[in-house]
Formats: C-alpha cells, structure tokens, sequence
C-alpha cells in the first residue's frame, strides 16, 4: 500500500527515465533528473529539519521548484509556497503561522527574500544547492522508513476572517486517497501533456502535479505573465500540443473575453476540467465552439478535502443562457451528502442543504490552529456508531430531478432581504445570462439592507436593471447596480469581494 507520494514518482522515473516530466519556459526535466535534484535538495534539507516540520519556498513555479518540494518530501518534511507577488505583509503573516526552519528561494528571487525574510530563518539557495550534487542514499532511506501516510505533504494558505491566512495542511494519504479517483475519472495517461495554469500555492495545481506522476505524464508550466496576453497563451498551448487542463474559471474566462480562440485554436485538447467558481454559460459555449473534440468536467471541491469531491460530465453542445451547470456526483473516495441547519440529511430534490464530505481524502486540519480546526471538521452527526470524521464546506447545494448535485452558493452569501431568502449566486447567474454582460457579482449590505449588483461588460446599465426587473422577483432586483472595467480577483482566480465591498463603502 503506498503511503508516501514519492514512490509514485520514484515508479514513473524507473519506467520512464528519460522522458521529460516537466517544463518550464526555459528548460525541460526528465523524470531521471527530477528525482535526482529532489534527492541533492532533501538530502541538504535534511540537516536543517526534523521529520514533519515545513519547508516555505519563496519562488515562483518552475522546474527546480518542483524539484525544491519533493526534496522537502524527501527530507522527510512537508512545503508551503509563497507567492512572491503578496504584499510583505501577509508573506510575514504565513511565514509567522508556518516558523519555518528554513527558507527555500532560487536565483531570482534569493536576494529578495534575504531582504524581507532574512531573520525569519535560514535562507538557501536551491541553485547552489544542486550544484553541490551530493546525495546521501542511506539518510534519504533511513528517513522514508519513518514515513506514514498520514505525515503532512504541503500546507496551502487560504484568507482567514480574522486577517490571518489560515493553513490548510494536507497529508499524502489525502492525495494518495484522491489522485486514483481523478485520474479513473479523467482518464489522464502517460501520453498526455498537462497545461500547468495555476501557482503552486493554489490546490488545483495539485491536481497537475500528482496526477502526472501517478501515470508518467508530462506538465507543461504556463509562465504567469501569459494569462495577460490571449496570444502567448494560445501559441504556448498549441506549440507544446497540450491535451489536458485543469484550469480556475477564471482563466478560461480570460481567453473568451479576449478572444483567444480568434487568434489561434489549440486543436489537441482532448479535456478541460474547471473549478474554483461557476462558469458563466456564454463563456462555456465559446469554449465549447472551439474545442468540439474536448471532453468538458466541471469539478467542486474546497482545498480542505483535497482538491475536488464531486464532477459532473457536460455534453459538448451549446447551453441556453439560463441552464444551471450541476457539480454532479461524488466521486467513488468520498461521501458527500447534504445537511440541514438542524444535522438532518437532505435527499429530497430541489431542498438545500450544505455540503459536508467524509473520507480518507479530508485535510488534516489548519496548521496551529485547533479551535478553527475543531469548528469544521468535526463528528458526522448521522453516524452514532463509531467515530467518523467529516468536513463541512459552508457551501449550499440542492439535488436535481436526476439525482446530480447543483451548487446554489455560499451559505454566508445566502440572505434575508424584504421577508424572502434570497441567494446571491441565483442573482448573479440571472445577470451572466443577460446579453452584453461579462461577469457579475452581488453583495449584501446588512446594514443598509440593500443588494449591490458589480458587473462587467458592454451595454446600457440603465436597459440592464429594467431588464432585470421583468427576468427577477421584485423583492430580487439588486438596488444599485455599479459597472465596472476590471473584475478585482484574488491571487486564487476567485472574484475579490472584499475590494468590492470596500468600493461602496459595504461592512
């Protein structure tokens, strides 16, 4: 039974020595030689840490960041990465939660992360470190005789409600628990070239990064700076052949929006998953135009139990402007089941409840943070048997006539205005649907007891809100609309509500 995720690796590289397991936009790496730059690097982190402690790693992605985390693997340890575009700020926050022993950087960003974390810990230089070449086999063995599956593999930070980001700490029997089942659902094999699209630090780049090794495959490591260039990213995808992405919405929106696909089709995408948020139809249907041989996944799931619980298969076809995309089944690893306010289980259609998932694949927890822990994942009250484990997503969902899961929303972005509950993810689907409208987000003023509708796109905002008041309930119609030339996001693809909230002066 595996139960450390370098022996998926360790396996690729025995069947696949040569063939390039990663690319970046200056170098490619063969599975050969990723695992021996894992093992220089973890054989050096091993004098700096005790089995399951951290690794931060202040770089951005690449071929030898790769390497940088499953060297902090091998040195018996677990990584975090820290996306170097944070403000200083919330990068000295993680690095105080994390107290990290050591610092991973590369030769870009060495001098910078000296500068503005110099005394947080010790500081390497991953480059310096390879060139050292030394690996110690033996220490390297010794420490995976330690290893147990539930040992930490990565700490991801998300944006906690009191200012500090909070640690989501995922353990390699989680990923060891999920990856299979992705992979059975994809079908992602050895032939593939896998179109990396987000950062490291962000889980759906874990789907990326496991899936491929699990089956010997190849990531392609899309630069950054190309999802704001339509035309680089269309040339990158089709010179490199891809045939998978697992990309945030967000990022597939950006191609429709800036016409992406007039410029140039990459015709070998065989599949396109997509998570993070709901995808906008007309954003979908232009995809869909353009890759016709594609298999579409929409995919859910909060990075607390690992990457994705449910998919739901679309036909390739065009979608009417008003049709709701389901986020399906459970995949075969996990429960997923929905609850009532009082922890009675929903299973009648069209009732909502919030998602709650159980299973091997849940995070350990949020790293030294026990009472957030104990809050969430906690005792599944319809088990009185034995003591099982589950996790509650703070998400709303109901069941459809056909028995799939469809996502309605947060519970917190669930409201009560004028005497109705209303949700505000219903709102914002309603106004996507419209013509001439990009993306949409509705916030709740509690205070003012008023409903804030920010848009995107190209028409008459006064045509816009007379329209709406015909498609929606009175008690529905948003009370100011506010147009906009740029979508605030957060460094994860998601819409930045906190940004809009502070615009028009929302608590």
């Amino acid at each position: 039974m595996t139960k450390n995720i370098l022996e998926w690796l360790e396996a690729s590289c025995q069947k696949h020595p040569g063939k390039i397991a990663v690319a970046d936009e200056t170098a490619e790496m063969t599975y050969e030689e990723l695992v021996k730059d894992a093992k220089i690097l973890g054989t050096k982190l091993a004098r700096y840490i005790q089995p399951r402690q951290a690794v931060a790693m202040y770089m951005e992605k690449s071929n030898t960041t790769l390497a940088a985390m499953y060297g902090a693997v091998y040195a018996g340890g677990f990584y975090s990465l820290i996306d170097t575009r944070q403000p200083i700020g919330r990068v000295e926050k993680i690095i105080e939660v994390l107290s990290p022993k050591v610092i991973l950087s590369n030769e870009r960003f060495y001098e910078e992360a000296r500068e503005k974390l110099g005394t947080a810990a010790n500081i390497l230089k991953v480059e310096d470190i390879i060139n050292e070449g030394i690996i110690d086999e033996n220490m390297l063995a010794g420490i995976r005789k330690q290893a147990a599956s539930t040992d930490p593999l990565y700490v991801n930070f998300t944006s906690g409600s009191t200012g500090v980001p909070k640690g989501v700490v995922v353990g390699h029997g989680s990923v060891i628990d999920f990856i299979p089942e992705f992979v059975k659902v994809s079908g992602i094999c050895t032939d593939d070239r896998i179109a990396n699209q987000a950062p490291f630090d962000f889980d759906v780049s874990v789907k990326d990064i496991y899936s491929s090794i699990y089956v010997g495959a190849r990531v392609e490591l899309i630069p950054r700076e190309f999802f704001s260039n339509p035309t680089h990213l269309m040339d990158f995808l089709c010179d490199h052949q891809v045939t998978v992405l697992t990309w945030a919405v967000s990022a597939m929106c950006f191609v429709s929006i800036m016409n992406g696909f007039g410029y140039r089709n990459p015709e070998t995408i065989r599949l396109v998953m997509f998570s993070g948020e709901v995808m906008p139809i007309k954003h979908l249907n232009i995809w869909m135009k353009n890759c016709p041989k594609a298999e579409f996944i929409n995919l859910y799931g909060p990075t607390e139990i690992t990457c994705n619980c449910t998919y739901y298969r679309l036909e390739n076809r065009e979608y009417a402007a008003n049709e709701i995309i389901p986020i399906g089944s459970a995949f075969d690893n996990e429960k997923v089941f929905l609850l009532s306010d009082d922890n009675k289980l929903v299973d009648t259609p069209n009732e909502s409840g919030e998602i709650c998932v159980a299973g091997a694949c849940l995070a350990l927890g949020y790293y030294h943070d026990g009472e957030k822990t104990a809050a969430v994942f906690v005792q599944n009250p319809l088990n009185t048997v034995y003591y099982e484990r589950m996790y509650r997503t703070g998400d709303l969902a109901k069941y459809n006539e056909q028995g799939e899961l469809v996502y309605i929303g947060r519970k917190d972005f669930q409201i009560k205005h004028l005497g109705h509950r209303i949700e505000l993810g219903e709102i914002e689907s309603l106004v996507q649907g419209r013509s001439g409208v990009v993306r949409a987000c509705a916030i709740y003023d509690h205070n003012k007891k008023r409903i804030y509708l920010f848009w995107l796109g190209e028409r008459d905002q006064k045509e816009l809100h007379n329209e709406l008041k015909v498609v929606m309930p009175s008690y529905m119609v948003p009370n100011k609309l506010v147009h906009l030339d740029e979508m605030p996001m957060t460094k994860n693809g998601k819409i930045d509500r906190a940004v809009l909230k502070k615009m028009e002066g929302i608590e």
